[in-house]
């Protein structure tokens, strides 16, 4: 019958859901220990689908308490970000003091010895509210999403995952990211699980133990199936 009309071709508009795998759509930060006698800054950025603007979406904070042992540990306080609304959702402060003896130590104490002197440092944990999971984020939006850490006082002021010149002072469940690697945060993190993620400040080179790390966190993923439209022609 197309023959016989002279219609050689019909393109027909077919509307579609492509189904992908499961993606990234919310994850969940929580500080486990920081240290260090350096101020630091973890900051979660995301960019969302068609936009080119970088958005602060969530960060944890570390201070000092300048008490002078030898690792040097403060307060670490997590928020979610929004916009120039920042809400605190966890706070872990840690205080530190010189004991005569490591006897009867509370659960979790922390120990440090120099020369003669002996450090005790006990941290406690706060969440608000006090059931709360942490900094909970909505990522089901974001096209780009990656990590920085901003330490004012080291020789390298700004680490990020996704610079190949400083991801390698990002550890993954123990294992140092590798020279020159980006780092893809929605594959970093897991779906359904927890991850264990820390990094170094710049205080020690790499590469290193991660027991050289001094930012420790655990993030969890949650995934979902995305459907994006797209519009198919076809030829006949």
């Amino acid at each position: 019958f197309m023959q016989i009309a002279h219609v050689d071709t019909v393109p027909i508009g077919v509307a579609s859901a492509v189904r992908k795998r499961p993606a990234l759509v919310q994850t969940t930060f929580k500080v486990d220990l920081v240290s260090g006698h350096w101020g630091k800054t973890m900051t979660l950025y995301g960019t969302k689908f068609g936009e080119t603007a970088i958005s602060p979406l969530m960060k944890i904070t570390y201070v000092y308490n300048n008490f002078g042992d030898p690792k040097g540990y403060g307060t670490s306080t997590v928020y979610t970000v929004n916009g120039s609304t920042s809400t605190k959702v966890q706070e872990q402060k840690c205080t530190t003091r010189t004991v005569l003896s490591f006897s009867n130590l509370p659960t979790g104490a922390i120990t440090q010895t120099s020369g003669t002197k002996r450090y005790l440092t006990t941290c406690t944990n706060t969440m608000y509210p006090a059931n709360g999971a942490g900094a909970v984020i909505d990522v089901s939006l974001m096209d780009v999403l990656y990590l920085q850490m901003d330490v004012p006082s080291a020789q390298l002021t700004k680490l990020k995952s996704n610079d190949a010149n400083t991801s390698n002072r990002l550890y993954i469940d123990g294992v140092e990211v590798a020279n020159g690697k980006l780092v893809d945060i929605f594959t970093a993190v897991p779906c359904g699980q927890s991850s264990q993620q820390a990094w170094e400040d710049g205080g020690n080179p790499v590469p290193a133990p991660v027991s050289n790390a001094d930012f420790f966190y655990t993030v969890t993923g949650k995934c979902d199936f995305n459907q994006r439209p797209s519009q198919t022609v076809l030829t006949q």
